[in-house]
């Protein structure tokens, strides 16, 4: 089955908001069995939503919208939605008796523009929005399904888990699933050589089969896609032939981030971790506490952009500075050792690096940046150079941080 999806708001036309929605809402999709065709964005204008759906009814059986629910006049969606299924507005007694206990201890939301909120469209299947006034709706076009939901993010990754996904899974029941991925990540390689590494297993593959290469940061991702008739033991064989011919690059079989694969593996062994940043400032921090269940392994951080910072809470003696510089092994190495020791952890990362644009020179460009890894074992460094751009070089380093951690923990 495919589907199409249709994100509706002049806000992501002019750049103001970004759809983090889409790629969201496409893996969900993906996990059970329905391929995602097309995302289109469109303003809010009648015509230009008009379009965009007869355009995606034309190629998808399954079309979701988000965006411009509310109850502000440059909130249209529903309006044309009526318009398209030729369907009056009703009062919905069950939506309504929803707003008024969500905004019970606010009455003076409560207003004229919130009670257009629980008039629906009549042909419509309406499904409860648990954390917003805007309902859920789905609407019939023949064989094909359209299911309209807000653009908050938090609110339509709730709409989706608890109402969109189980609704679209009972209707496609009969379907067999004929999609499916696995992903594995592997580094010190480059993508070309990959590629050739890998020659004679893609020219071996069946036509369903397809080997996507997905490069960030470090990171070379392989997607293993099924599209056809395989049966999830064939997949399985294919896949664990793959894992085979990249052993040497190989570092997660998973398609996890690796801050939660890292974590996942502190946490299991009851161990714990600190960071002390320079140039990523306070980046790798965000990535290891990004995720719930953070606390059972992630103490914290110093973030010592000013050298002063490094030597007051970090121990980093002045003359070691003066001598090697902070962008140095001797700096990270103590810099690790003593974060990890104040805040008490089994490990502890560091990292110093020249991020540019500005600051580097003929001995340590721009890009260059020393990492360390505290462990009960000892303590490693490495200096890597990482790019010229200052967005590229940080998010690099978090990701070698993170790469030689994992190395750490699987003692690769």
């Amino acid at each position: 089955m495919r589907a199409e999806i249709i994100t509706i708001g002049d806000e992501l036309l002019i750049g103001q908001v970004v759809d983090t929605n889409s790629a969201w809402i496409a893996e969900r999709l993906n996990e059970i069995g329905i391929e995602l065709y097309q995302i289109t964005s469109v303003h809010d204008q009648r015509e230009h939503i008009i379009a965009a759906l007869d355009e995606a009814f034309s190629r998808a059986g399954i079309v979701l919208t988000t965006g411009g629910l509310g109850p502000t006049n440059d909130d249209i969606t529903k309006r044309v939605l009526c318009e398209y299924f030729d369907t009056p507005l009703i009062e919905d007694k069950r939506v309504r008796t929803h707003i008024s206990d969500l905004y019970r201890d606010r009455p003076d939301v409560l207003n004229k523009l919130t009670a257009t909120q629980w008039l629906v469209p009549e042909s419509a299947e309406i499904l409860e929005n648990r954390v917003g006034s805007a309902p859920l709706m789905i609407f019939h076009h023949g064989k094909q399904i359209l299911a309209s939901m807000p653009g908050v993010p938090y609110e339509m990754k709730i709409a989706m888990e608890e109402q969109i996904l189980p609704y679209l899974s009972r209707q496609l029941s009969e379907i067999s699933n004929q999609i499916m991925h696995r992903t594995l990540q592997v580094t010190g390689i480059a993508e070309s050589s990959l590629a050739i590494l890998l020659e004679k297993y893609e020219d071996a593959m069946p036509s369903m089969l397809h080997l996507a290469y997905l490069p960030k940061d470090g990171i070379i991702r392989l997607r293993l896609s099924v599209y056809g008739d395989m049966t999830a033991e064939q997949m399985n064989r294919w896949f664990e032939d793959l894992k085979t011919l990249v052993a040497d690059y190989l570092i997660a079989d998973t398609d996890e981030p690796l801050e939660v694969i890292v974590g996942k593996l502190l946490a299991e062994r009851g161990q714990t971790i600190s960071t002390a940043e320079s140039c990523t400032g306070g980046k790798l921090a965000a990535l290891l506490s990004k995720h719930p269940g953070s606390s059972a392994f992630y103490f914290g951080s110093v973030i010592s952009y000013d050298n002063s910072v490094k030597e007051h809470l970090l121990d980093v003696p002045s003359e070691m500075i003066k001598a090697h510089g902070v962008v140095s092994e001797e700096v990270v190495r103590v810099m690790a050792e003593s974060v990890r020791k104040h805040l008490n952890t089994d490990f502890s990362i560091a990292t110093s690096g020249i991020a540019g644009p500005s600051g580097g020179s003929k001995e340590k460009p721009v890009g260059t940046v020393w990492m360390a890894w505290a462990t009960p074992e000892g303590t490693f460094a490495e200096c890597f150079h990482l790019g010229k751009l200052r967005e590229q070089v940080t998010d690099r380093a978090c990701t070698k941080a993170l790469v030689g951690m994992l190395k750490i923990l699987t003692n690769k």
